[in-house]
Order: C-alpha cells, then sequence, then structure tokens
C-alpha cells in the first residue's frame, strides 16, 4: 500500500511527519509524492496561525478535490495540529476526512491508516529510533509542549503542557542520525531552555548539550540549539555554548518586543534594557557569536511609540537574523479578547518597516564574512547559472532558515564538511570556493 504525505508549518512538524514515515515504512507501506499513485493521503497540519490553519484545510480540500476529478479513490487522514486544536469540531465540517489523528496519537498512524484502508495491522510495531533523514543535517526534538501560555499564543492549548524527552532519547536518535550520515543536529522544542526542568535538578539543556556533544564528536559533527527564551540562558548554558567545540556559537532568542508594558501584555517578562544588557553580554562572553531573534508586530493596544521603540532596539542590536510577524488574532487566546485590537493595515506597515530594517542588517551581516575561510557541511547540489554547484551552509545558517553556500567548482557528497573561502555574498546567499589541501 502507498501512501503521500505532506507537511505543513514548522521544523517540529518535519519531525513529526518524519516519525509517521518511519513507522509506515516499517510496517510494509510505500511511499510516494503524487496523489495519484497514493492509497492513503496523510496531511501533517499547522494552526499556530489563522492563516497556516487555512493554509491547512486549503491543502487537504485540494488532494479531495483531486480525488474526485478522477484521480484514484484516495482516502485522507488529517494529522497534527489543526485536529489537535480543534478536535470534534472538524469532522462535520470536513466530511473529505476519513480519520483525524491529534499530535500527540500519532504514534498509532499505522493502525489508524490500516482501520481507513480496511488492511489488517502489522502483527507488530517498530520500536526504537526511527527516523528517515538522508539529509547532512536532522532536527530533533528535545520537549514537546509548553508551559508558557503568551497571551498571544494557542501553543500550550495545541500541544499540551512542556514535557522533556530524556537524554538518553536524545542522545539514542542523535547517534542513530550520525551513524546514518547526518552531521548536524538542530535540537528544538517550543522552549528548550527550560529542558530538563521536569526531569531533576541535575538536568539542564547544558549538561544535554554536553552529552549530545559527545555523541556527534567522532563523526566531527555540528550541535545547533535553537528557540531560546531569554531567561533560559544561564550561566552554565553560556559557558557552555563557549566552550565545547561542538555546540555552535549561534543563539536563537525570540524576542517578540522590547516594550515593558508590551511584554507584560504578552505575558512575557523583560524589558528593553534587561535584553539589551543580555545581547552585551551574549556578545563578550561568546566571541564572534551569531545571534538570530523574531519580532512581533501590531500586538493589541502597541502605539506608534511602541512599535517605533521595537524598531530602534532591533536596530541597535544589529541581530543577525530576524523574523518578523504582524500579531495574529488568534481563537481561544488571552489577547483576541483584548481592546485595542491594531487595524490590520497599521500592522501590515509596521510589519513591512520591520522587514525591510532586518533586511538591511541582515544581509549587511551576511556580507560581512566575506573573506572568511570556513567550514561548509554539503547540504546537496542543484542547478545553478553556469551548471550544477553544490549547496551546503556554513555554521553561521541554520540549515532551511538562513540562505545558503553555493560552490560552482569541487567535488563532495551529501553530508561531506568542507573547507570553503568565501568571496562573495547577494542577500542572505554567499558564493565560495573549496580549499584544495595544499592551499
Amino acid at each position: 500500500m502507498r501512501f503521500l504525505l505532506v507537511t505543513l508549518g514548522c521544523a517540529k512538524n518535519e519531525v513529526d511527519s518524519d516519525r509517521m514515515r518511519a513507522l509506515l515504512l516499517s510496517a510494509g507501506f510505500e511511499e510516494v509524492d503524487d496523489a495519484a499513485e497514493a492509497d492513503v493521503a496523510l496531511v501533517n497540519t499547522c494552526s499556530f496561525l489563522a492563516s497556516a490553519t487555512e493554509e491547512s484545510v486549503e491543502a487537504t480540500l485540494q488532494i479531495a478535490e483531486e480525488r474526485s476529478a478522477g484521480v484514484r479513490a484516495c482516502p485522507i487522514v488529517m494529522c497534527g495540529c489543526v485536529p489537535s486544536r480543534y478536535g470534534d469540531e472538524l469532522a462535520p465540517e470536513l466530511p473529505e476526512v476519513a480519520a483525524f489523528v491529534r499530535a500527540e496519537d500519532e504514534d498509532g498512524i499505522v493502525g489508524v491508516v490500516c482501520d481507513v484502508l480496511g488492511v489488517p495491522a502489522p502483527a507488530s510495531s517498530a520500536e526504537g529510533t526511527l527516523r528517515t533523514i538522508e539529509g547532512a543535517s536532522a532536527f530533533v526534538k528535545i520537549s514537546e509542549g509548553c508551559d508558557r501560555f503568551c497571551t498571544f499564543c494557542a501553543i500550550p492549548y495545541i500541544r499540551g503542557r512542556y514535557h522533556s524527552r530524556t537524554a538518553e532519547e536524545v542522545c539514542a536518535e542523535v547517534a542513530a542520525l550520525m551513524a546514518g550520515g547526518v552531521r548536524e543536529v538542530v535540537l528544538i522544542g517550543q522552549d528548550t531552555g527550560v529542558w530538563g526542568q521536569d526531569l531533576g535538578e541535575r538536568d539542564t539543556l547544558a549538561s544535554l548539550l554536553r552529552r549530545v556533544a559527545e555523541v556527534v564528536r567522532p563523526f566531527g559533527g555540528w550541535v545547533r540549539v535553537l528557540y531560546l527564551q531569554p531567561e533560559g540562558m544561564t550561566d552554565e548554558l553560556i559557558a557552555t555554548i563557549r566552550d565545547v567545540p561542538e555546540v555552535l556559537p549561534y543563539i536563537d532568542i525570540p524576542i517578540q518586543h522590547c516594550s515593558a508594558r508590551v511584554l507584560k501584555a504578552m505575558g512575557r517578562p523583560g524589558s528593553a534594557e534587561e535584553l539589551a544588557a543580555l545581547f552585551a553580554r551574549l556578545r563578550a562572553e561568546i566571541p564572534g557569536m551569531v545571534l538570530r531573534t523574531t519580532g512581533m508586530a501590531g500586538f493589541p493596544g502597541e502605539t506608534d511609540e511602541e512599535a517605533d521603540e521595537l524598531y530602534d532596539f532591533i536596530a541597535s542590536q544589529e541581530f543577525d537574523y530576524c523574523s518578523v510577524f504582524a500579531y495574529s488574532q488568534e481563537d481561544g487566546t488571552a489577547a483576541a479578547r483584548m481592546e485595542g485590537q491594531v487595524p490590520e493595515e497599521v500592522k501590515l506597515e509596521r510589519t513591512q518597516r520591520l522587514i525591510d530594517l532586518t533586511e538591511q542588517l541582515g544581509f549587511a551581516a551576511t556580507a560581512a564574512h566575506v573573506g572568511e575561510r570556513v567550514r561548509v557541511i554539503v547540504d546537496g547540489v542543484e542547478e545553478g547559472p553556469d551548471g550544477p554547484e553544490l549547496i551546503g551552509h556554513a555554521w553561521f545558517q541554520a540549515p532551511d532558515s538562513d540562505g545558503a553556500v553555493h560552490i560552482a567548482e569541487g567535488e563532495a557528497s551529501v553530508g561531506d564538511i568542507v573547507t570553503v573561502d568565501l568571496v562573495d555574498s547577494f542577500c542572505y546567499e554567499m558564493t565560495g570556493e573549496i580549499v584544495k589541501e595544499d592551499d
């Protein structure tokens, strides 16, 4: 039996999809990339924003439309965040869907698919670490859920309360990925900085990073961690990022805003002064560090002056990378019920103004690396303007986020780590030349 798997949303969803893919493959299913060839279609949905929910529903209905237009019968299974968020409300609204699987139930995907297809389930299920990664980098979830309950965010209602995976589970998965050819693991979770607080006093993100570093060291691999909240930057964690060579000095801290009043309304601590002091400390203690953040424009009640404060703060900090989002009024969140909702046109104007600024800063930060000799992980081969070229990323570029290094000449395989001279940049992209052994 053949399945089509469509994934929407963030890297955490990519990890969940890979787990479901591995479970289905181990049960004897075959993956295809065309609904016309599939016996069942799975859509792993995102519901972080209303627009993401709409995209997920549209993708599901598109498959249903193709099916009704003459494509072979292909029942649809909707998985992930949309079923987790809306639950029993979905069945009457989406009769085209044969089954709904919440995120927390995805490990039972084989049984669900077999029920939908009317075929017997395998006698036994696969156990252990299951991934199907064939590239050079892999995301590894170290936790699920979130306890923050920021007033703008629905994640705690979708994914539940925070719980950490054990260090043993994480390290076993990393070891299997490394043995399979992966050379960079990116640790992710909704709030990675609090990893381990539900496990024991000695379990911290810093201790986990040191253990993962030991696993990747024999392979010459890299460890990157994303989604750190400001208060998660402990002395121990800063020292670990600085002192453990395998842990990249790439720090991702989403601030959302800098105004103390707006942050308090968001249910988040901090102020511009506290954030500036943190970033100054990080730059002083971790030389050459790359800093990524996220900002939100148009939160309810945000004044013109507070929008200017965020703009000026981002400009003063000169972040290497900064994602910007317009506030979205999400059902079920506290912020959706707040007075002072900012008009859509004002939100979009403030968002675009920030995007223009962050691109200016990001392009300059990328260009500053021209002339450096760096290690680059080879991710694949693409057709360039002058023929095939290697595509990779350097330590200061998170995979799937921050641009790439294009290498027009040289031979290497996916997963190789090569030494490259960076010779030019364009926006977030860079070009480089492989350094020969005798150079």
